[in-house]
C-alpha cells in the first residue's frame, strides 16, 4: 500500500515537473505570444537592435559598405551632437521600429533637453507602428556617466572602500530616480567585474574590488538600489573583464581562465546577481580559449581567433543559461569596438551572436551619417540572414519573447503617450542633481577616503598663520588642476585656513621640473596629486609617467629638509606603491577633469567629489575613514607589478 502512494506521488511530482520545463505554452504569457504571432520578420528582428545617434556629422552620401570601418568624416565638415531629432532620423525610427536605444553624453545637455529628447524617440518609434523603446545609459557613477548636470556619485570601488554596502544601494538609487525622471528605463549598471588585474586598462576603479565576494556585495547592494527606483539594472561584462591587459574598445582581449577558474573566481557576483533575479546582462568582446574553442580567420590579418564571449554558445547558452539558469535579456557590448569590428565580418557578427544566444545587439554607434546608413544596413542585413535560415528564428522567437516580457514588467508595452507635461519637467529639472542628491555623493566621498599611509604625523597639514602650502598635480591630471582652485575657495569659505596662510596650485609638465622643484622647496607643507590610469603612468621613461622623477626629487628634496609630503592617488590606487616614501599616502579612488573651478552652485557644477573631497581632507576639512578594497603589489626595478602584497586589501 505504501508502495503505492509513494509511486503515485512521484508520478505527480513528475508530471509536475514535465509541466513546468517541458511545456513552455503552460508558462507562456498569452499577451506575449499574441504579440509576437503578429509580428513580421523584420518587427522581430528590429526589436533585437539597439540604436544611437550620438553625433551628427554630414560627410559625402557614399555608402561606406557594412563591413567598412567609419571612424572620422573630415574636419571641416560640420558637427552637431544629437540633442533633439531630425527629419532623417525621425524618418529612420518610424521605418526600423528598434527595440532599444542608448544616449551618451552628447546627448545629453540639460535635464529639459533630455527628457524632451527621449520623448521624441519614443513618439517617432510609435508613429511608425513600432513598440517603446528601452532607453538605456552608461549611468555607472564616478569616471563613467553621461549626465554632466546629473549627480555622477563616486564610483564603485569608492563605494567598496567605504565598507557600506548601503551607501551602494543609496547611490545606486540616486541614478535611478535620475533617470527615470528623464525617461531613462535601463542602466547598464552595475560593473561586476572583478579588477584581479591591476595592469586592466578599462575596469579598474569601475569594479568595486579584486575580491569576489566583495564585488558581490556591493554589486548586489547597487542592484537592488536600481531595482528600488524600477530600473533595469544590466550587469557587465560577463563573463568577466577584471583580468585583462587589453582594452576591448581598442583590442581584442584574451583570458586563459579555465571553466572551473571562472566559475571559483569571476563568475561569482554573477551567479549572485542572476540569483537575485536581474533582467539583463552585457556581455564581453573577450576570448576564453580554454572553454570556447571555436575559431575565426581575422578579417584583418587572417589570424585565427577564438570566438568571443558575445558569440559563444557555450557562455551564453550553456553556462549562462544552462548553468547558472539566467532568463532575462542578454546584450552585447557595442559592436563596433575594436575587438569585433577588426576581425569579424558583419554578417558573421548577427549570426554568431543571434545563434550564439544574445537577444539585443547594440549596432555600431551613429557619429556621422555614414555610420547611420550602416546601422540600417546591419538590420536589413539580419532580416535577410533570418528569411535564409542563417540565424535561427528560434533564437529570434526566444529573443523577441524576452526583450517583450521584460517590456511589459517595466510597464512600457501599455504605455502610448509620451507627451512631456509641464510637471514632468519641472520635476526632472529640479530633481537631477539636486542638492541633496550632490550632498549624499559628497558625505560618500568623504567616507571613501583611505589614509593608507601616515607617518611623522603628516596628516591632516598643520597650517599655521602665514605659511604656504603647495598643492602640485602630475602632468597625469593636469586637466585636474582647476580642482585645487575649487579646493582654495572651499576650504576659504569654510574658515579652515588660518590668517595669513598661502594655497598655490601648480601641474607638473614637461617642461618645469626645476620650477616645480623649486616651489616644493620654498612651501612650508606640500600636497603631490598623481593620477594613475594605465600601468604606463608608473614609468618615468613613459609619456605617461614623465612627472614620476619631479615627484622623487621633490619627496627626497623635502625629507633632507626635514619636511613631510602627503601623496594624494586620485585615480587607480596602485601608485601607492610607486611613492610609498611619501609620509602619508591618501587614496581618493576617482576624480574628473576640471580645468577650471565650476560655478558655486546652479546646474551644470556637478563634479566627481572625491578629489575635492581629498584635497580639503588635507586641510582637516573631513576625517578619512575608508579601507582599501584591493590588494596593491609591490613594484620591481622596471616599475612592473609584481606576485607581493606591499598594501593588503582592507
Amino acid at each position: 500500500m505504501w508502495f503505492k502512494i509513494i509511486a503515485l506521488v512521484l508520478a505527480l511530482v513528475l508530471l509536475t515537473l514535465c509541466a513546468v520545463f517541458f511545456i513552455p505554452s503552460q508558462r507562456a504569457d498569452p499577451e506575449i505570444e499574441r504579440l509576437l504571432d503578429s509580428m513580421t520578420t523584420r518587427e522581430k528582428i528590429c526589436q533585437m537592435m539597439v540604436v544611437s545617434f550620438r553625433i551628427w556629422e554630414s560627410v559625402p552620401d557614399k555608402d561606406p559598405g557594412i563591413n567598412e570601418t567609419v571612424e572620422n568624416a573630415a574636419t571641416e565638415n560640420p558637427k552637431e551632437n544629437v540633442v533633439a531629432l531630425n527629419d532623417t532620423i525621425r524618418d529612420c525610427l518610424a521605418r526600423y521600429p528598434f527595440g532599444g536605444t542608448v544616449l551618451f553624453a552628447e546627448n545629453c545637455s540639460d535635464a529639459e533637453q533630455t527628457l524632451r529628447l527621449v520623448a521624441e524617440l519614443q513618439q517617432a518609434t510609435l508613429a511608425g507602428g513600432g513598440l517603446p523603446l528601452l532607453v538605456g545609459i552608461d549611468q555607472e557613477g564616478g569616471s563613467v556617466t553621461r549626465l554632466s548636470y546629473g549627480t555622477s556619485g563616486v564610483g564603485n570601488m569608492a563605494l567598496a572602500a567605504t565598507g557600506d554596502p548601503a551607501l551602494a544601494r543609496r547611490m545606486a538609487e540616486v541614478y535611478g530616480e535620475e533617470l527615470r525622471l528623464l525617461g531613462i528605463h535601463t542602466d547598464f549598471a552595475p560593473v561586476l567585474d572583478v579588477n584581479s588585474n591591476p595592469a586592466n586598462p578599462v575596469i579598474g576603479i569601475r569594479s568595486f574590488s579584486d575580491d569576489p565576494q566583495t564585488v558581490s556585495e556591493y554589486g548586489l547592494a547597487y542592484l537592488e538600489g536600481l531595482r528600488q527606483t524600477g530600473t533595469i539594472a544590466t550587469l557587465k561584462h560577463f563573463p568577466g573583464h577584471g583580468n585583462t591587459a587589453t582594452d576591448s574598445h581598442t583590442g581584442f582581449p584574451c583570458i586563459q581562465s579555465s571553466l572551473e577558474e571562472l566559475k571559483a573566481f569571476d563568475l561569482v557576483p554573477f551567479r549572485a546577481a542572476v540569483d537575485a533575479g536581474v533582467d539583463m546582462i552585457m556581455t564581453a568582446h573577450i576570448q576564453y580559449p580554454q572553454i570556447e574553442t571555436q575559431t575565426y580567420s581575422s578579417i584583418s590579418d587572417g589570424e585565427q581567433v577564438c570566438l568571443p564571449a558575445t558569440m559563444s554558445r557555450v557562455i551564453l547558452s550553456d553556462i549562462l543559461r544552462g548553468d547558472m539558469g539566467f532568463e532575462g535579456v542578454i546584450i552585447t557590448d557595442a559592436l563596433d569596438m575594436g575587438a569585433i569590428k577588426k576581425n569579424f565580418a558583419a554578417e558573421d557578427v548577427l549570426c554568431n551572436t543571434i545563434n550564439a544566444g544574445v537577444n539585443m545587439l547594440m549596432l555600431p554607434i551613429v557619429k556621422n551619417n555614414a555610420l547611420f546608413l550602416q546601422a540600417m544596413e546591419w538590420t536589413d542585413l539580419a532580416v535577410e540572414l533570418a528569411e535564409e535560415g542563417r540565424i535561427d528564428m528560434e533564437r529570434v522567437d526566444d529573443s523577441v519573447r524576452r526583450i517583450l516580457t521584460l517590456k511589459k514588467k517595466y510597464g512600457l508595452l501599455e504605455q502610448t503617450d509620451f507627451t512631456v507635461t509641464d510637471e514632468q519637467v519641472r520635476a526632472a529639472v529640479e530633481g537631477v542633481g539636486s542638492a541633496a542628491h550632490r550632498q549624499l555623493a559628497q558625505e560618500i566621498a568623504v567616507k571613501s577616503l583611505t589614509l593608507l599611509k601616515n607617518e611623522n604625523g603628516a596628516f591632516p597639514l598643520d597650517m599655521q598663520a602665514g605659511q604656504s602650502a603647495l598643492i602640485l598635480f602630475a602632468d597625469s591630471c593636469a586637466s585636474r588642476v582647476g580642482t585645487g582652485e575649487l579646493v582654495k575657495s572651499m576650504l576659504a569659505d569654510a574658515g579652515a585656513l588660518p590668517q595669513g596662510a598661502e594655497l598655490r596650485v601648480m601641474a607638473s609638465t614637461a617642461d618645469n621640473a626645476e620650477d616645480c622643484l623649486r616651489a616644493a622647496e620654498e612651501a612650508d607643507h606640500v600636497v603631490l596629486v598623481h593620477r594613475t590610469y594605465s600601468a604606463a603612468c608608473l614609468d618615468p621613461a613613459t609619456g605617461d609617467g614623465l612627472s614620476t622623477p619631479v615627484f622623487d626629487k621633490i619627496i627626497e628634496a623635502c625629507h633632507a629638509a626635514g619636511q613631510s609630503v602627503i601623496l594624494v592617488s586620485c585615480q587607480l590606487p596602485y601608485d601607492a606603491a610607486r611613492f610609498e616614501t611619501a609620509d602619508a599616502i591618501l587614496l581618493a579612488y576617482c576624480s574628473s577633469a576640471m580645468k577650471t573651478p565650476p560655478p558655486a552652485s546652479g546646474k551644470g557644477s556637478d563634479y566627481v567629489p572625491n578629489l575635492p573631497a581629498a584635497l580639503c581632507a588635507c586641510f582637516g576639512m573631513g576625517e578619512p575613514s575608508g579601507r582599501l578594497p584591493v590588494d596593491l603589489p609591490a613594484l620591481d626595478g622596471n616599475y612592473q607589478y609584481t606576485d607581493q602584497i606591499l598594501f593588503p586589501r582592507s
